[in-house]
């Protein structure tokens, strides 16, 4: 039993990391109808934007403090969240009336450009590199369970961003104006809806949120690399897609059912080698048995 409680532990400290992601790849399927494959890359970005800021960061503050901490991801989520509306700008914007193919091809191209041009050895390097520690690290025994102060703040931090999150999307203008698009993008035009100013948004929000999930993963793990993005950002995408593409609430139970699965699956021996294709495997059966994912409904479509 205790050994079933620390794996769950573990599994959600994992799995809000990914519904953090996750929101990002589903706020812009919900608005634009594609897949941005380069918000992985933004994730990455996060927790490079960490690693610069801290030092920075920790002239004004004591080293390791809760609200140097606070200081370093809010401006990591500034950052990217800028980054995020340069990509849309520069990238996609041009190619909105265009096929949803050549859109996806782009996003793929993004993301391989952002990779490959971070590891180069006059920008990151593609050696990792060690991740400092943003706060005071401490370790809890509670009846044979062991909870780290870092798994706390992942977990916290997560909750209180996706009621932010909620909170945007459901009770403010703009929140009101990202729903309208999704559901019309046309009619929300006429109605007055700035459709550029939103789409902006959407992305700044969503690489917000990616940039906070990279600072989580590499306080969690304490070691980056230009390339971390890659198979983290599949799985983020992975969930979005089993919880319901398009679905903020199942964006966040697919993050955290991915999490937990992974990690169950890597502490069973025989199973723990296929722990990275757990979420695929997840995916399929989903697709299987709910093509529209866990938590979203399927929509007709007029003839």
């Amino acid at each position: 039993m205790t050994e079933f409680l620390q794996q769950l532990i573990n599994g959600l400290a994992l799995g809000a990391i990914y519904a953090l992601i996750a929101l990002g790849y589903t706020m812009v399927y919900g608005i634009l109808r594609f897949i941005n494959f380069a918000h992985g890359d933004v994730f990455m970005l996060g927790a490079f934007a960490g690693l610069f800021l801290t030092p920075v960061v920790q002239r004004f503050f004591p080293p390791q403090s809760y609200l140097g901490g606070i200081v370093v991801l809010l401006l990591a989520m500034a950052i990217c969240a800028g980054l995020g509306i340069l990509i849309e700008m520069l990238a996609y914007r041009p190619l909105r009336n265009r096929p949803k193919l050549t859109v996806l091809i782009t996003a793929i191209g993004v993301s391989l450009f952002i990779e490959y041009t971070c590891q180069h050895r006059l920008v990151f390097g593609a050696a990792p590199r060690k991740f400092p520690d943003l706060i005071p690290v401490t370790t809890w025994n509670v009846d044979q369970l062991v909870i780290s102060s870092t798994q706390v703040i992942v977990f916290v931090t997560t909750i209180l961003l996706l009621i932010m999150l909620r909170f945007i999307v459901q009770k403010t203008r703009m929140g009101t104006a990202m729903r309208a698009v999704s559901f019309n993008e046309q009619a929300a035009a006429l109605m007055g809806v700035n459709i550029n100013s939103i789409i902006s948004f959407t992305f700044g929000l969503g690489s917000a949120l990616a940039a906070a999930g990279g600072i989580l993963f590499a306080m969690s793990y304490s070691s980056i690399d230009p390339l971390m993005g890659v198979q983290t950002g599949l799985k983020a995408f992975v969930a979005a897609v089993v919880g319901g593409i398009g679905n903020l609430p199942g964006a966040a139970l697919g993050g955290i059912l991915i999490g937990v699965i992974e990690t169950f699956a890597g502490g069973i021996p025989g199973l723990s080698n296929y722990r990275d294709g757990i979420a695929f495997t997840i995916l399929i059966v989903v697709l299987i048995f709910r093509p529209t994912g866990l938590l979203s409904k399927p929509q007709v479509e007029k003839v």
